[in-house]
């Protein structure tokens, strides 16, 4: 009977309007209120903001212009070497003294630049199309450097110009001098063969090492320079390391990729 008469009741005042209101505690209007301002602030970065990220990949430091790899002419015994590994020599000048049943011959620079190795030596057996020397392209004295990052294919649509790229130099240890500031100058759209890299570093196995992973793109930077540093370049530490840098230095590359939008919106 007790529960009739209170459904009865109910039935009367559904509304219960003669039952006081009670507002939102204090602390749940703060909850309340921070909710609210989150949602407005992750609203407007979603419209407004973007997210940046790094691609890294192997690079080397060289004087821009690659090398070549000298090859011999002709098969026989080397009689003579007229050059030295780390000599600037211009175009056409004298490698190695080979002697042929027609007598000695010489192997000669294609063009001018810096021997960087010398693959054979004195006494020597050589046949037709050997690998007798690397040289690298540098034709002038204080010439800059310059870093070829050999980046992922499918990363290299995303490099913007002028992308900011920091370099971890191998033989610099980073922890003490930091790592070496460059900038994107130029990105190659198409990717590189094992022989491609190889014919411009003038090392066959640093080709088949870059493209162990597939055929990567080549990235050209130009090196931040520094009147302030021994190097010459600017590092993120303030003096940079104590000694120049030499050419072909591997290192590793981390480029800017193109800020991205974190939602896409789709229009009607």
């Amino acid at each position: 009977m007790q529960f009739r008469q209170q459904a009865l009741a109910r039935v009367q005042s559904p509304e219960e309007l003669d039952l006081p209101v009670r507002f939102a505690r204090p602390q749940g209007r703060l909850v309340l209120s921070v909710t609210v301002v989150a949602m407005a602030a992750a609203s407007v970065w979603a419209v407004t903001g973007s997210v940046s990220s790094t691609v890294s990949a192997p690079a080397v430091l060289t004087y821009g212009q690659g090398s070549y790899v000298l090859q011999s002419p002709v098969a026989g015994q080397v009689t003579a070497v007229l050059a030295k590994e780390g000599e600037r020599l211009p175009a056409g000048s004298p490698v190695l003294e080979v002697g042929t049943e027609r007598g000695d011959e010489v192997v000669r620079t294609l063009d001018a630049g810096r021997v960087t190795t010398l693959a054979a030596d004195l006494g020597q057996i050589i046949s037709t199309g050997a690998n007798v020397a690397a040289v690298e392209k540098v034709t002038r004295a204080g010439a800059p450097l310059y870093a070829t990052v050999y980046v992922p294919a499918e990363s290299a649509a995303g490099i913007p110009a002028h992308a900011s790229v920091d370099l971890t130099v191998q033989s610099v240890p980073s922890q003490e001098y930091g790592v070496l500031h460059g900038e994107v100058k130029s990105v190659d759209r198409s990717a590189q063969s094992p022989r491609q890299i190889a014919a411009f570093l003038g090392d066959g196995q640093l080709g088949e090492q870059f493209t162990a992973e597939g055929r990567p793109v080549a990235v050209t930077v130009e090196l931040k320079k520094s009147s302030g540093t021994k190097s010459g370049y600017a590092w993120s530490s303030a003096e940079g390391p104590p000694f120049e840098l030499t050419s072909m230095t591997l290192a590793t590359g981390s480029i800017r990729l193109a800020d991205r939008r974190p939602v896409d919106w789709l229009l009607p």
